[in-house]
């Protein structure tokens, strides 16, 4: 499991390691936020309405939810369930409550925490998106924070202060954990 800010970097690393790192199925979340430029729904997300979101989580669809900001988001149970017991490697982008609740659902899953070289470059690179009111910066700021204060509930951390680098060592630690003896 892959989490961090908004803002700094995720979808860019994963799409890196997806390229350079075979036997890696990418979960596709739910949210009810739009879409932003570019995006596809069924590939990029699924977006969902809140009235079909919240109907999904009385009928027991997703392996975790949660609310961040306005928006759900949350992690559809069927699909990771079956590639997990095919044994691929299933990754998924989500945040740090998300993150916890699978983890004690999972205790074998591997948790990653994205962070940015400071909040400072953070600010910067949500400003420079450009998809976003000043009000939402502010509070994406204010999450982050609250965000980074959780990295010691993870199992690495990453921080994206060179790209390259960083995807890199997102690369190493799958190959580490490929490589780690079970008992």
């Amino acid at each position: 499991m892959v989490s961090g800010p908004s803002g700094v970097g995720k979808d860019t690393l994963i799409k890196m390691l997806l390229k350079t790192t075979d036997g890696i199925y990418r979960s596709i979340s739910a949210t009810t936020r739009s879409p932003r430029p570019g995006e596809v729904d069924g590939s990029d997300y699924y977006f969902l309405s809140k009235e079909q979101f919240e109907q999904d989580i009385l009928g027991g669809k997703f392996l975790e939810y949660a609310q961040y900001g306005p928006n759900y988001y949350g992690t559809p149970q069927e699909a990771v369930e079956t590639r997990c017991l095919t044994g691929e490697d299933v990754l998924l982008e989500i945040e740090v409550q998300g993150a916890q609740e699978i983890k004690r659902k999972l205790p074998h899953a591997i948790l990653v925490f994205l962070l940015p070289p400071s909040i400072e470059e953070l600010e910067r690179r949500l400003r420079n998106r450009g998809t976003d009111s000043e009000e939402r910066i502010l509070d994406r700021l204010s999450i982050a924070k609250k965000e980074i204060e959780l990295v010691r509930l993870y199992d690495y951390k990453v921080v994206n202060s060179d790209i390259n680098k960083a995807a890199d060592e997102l690369r190493c630690i799958v190959q580490a954990e490929r490589l780690r003896v079970v008992n």
